[in-house]
């Protein structure tokens, strides 16, 4: 669930286009499209995004089709469907996670923003 400072983006929600925020988001919804952020992005259980990551991290328990990009943590937990590639200094999967593609795992925060 959304921390104090997030938003929600509940299940039954459908977006198409550019998501930008700023602190944290929890998204149970429907994303196509880029989602970019300096902040903590987590992707619920039910949620479905299709297009490219970029925030400082995210927690991934939903379906993404598309590139991440984090200058933090990556943490692919049980349940969910990564299909992309990831890069981060940090990456954390589950075992019950399903991860098609590659990862660049690269230590410091030269990574994109």
């Amino acid at each position: 669930m959304p921390t104090q400072s997030g938003a929600f983006l509940s299940r039954g929600v459908s977006i198409k286009g550019s998501v930008k925020f700023q602190n944290g988001l929890f998204i149970d919804g429907e994303v196509e499209g880029t989602i970019d952020s300096t902040g903590t992005l987590t992707i619920g259980e039910h949620a479905s995004i299709r297009g490219e990551i970029r925030t400082r991290s995210v927690k991934v328990r939903g379906t993404v089709e598309g590139n991440i990009f984090v200058t933090e943590r990556c943490e692919l937990q049980a349940g969910c469907t990564l299909r992309g590639d990831i890069e981060a200094p940090r990456l954390m999967v589950d075992e019950n996670a399903t991860f098609l593609g590659s990862a660049k795992v690269a230590m410091g925060k030269s990574l994109p923003a």
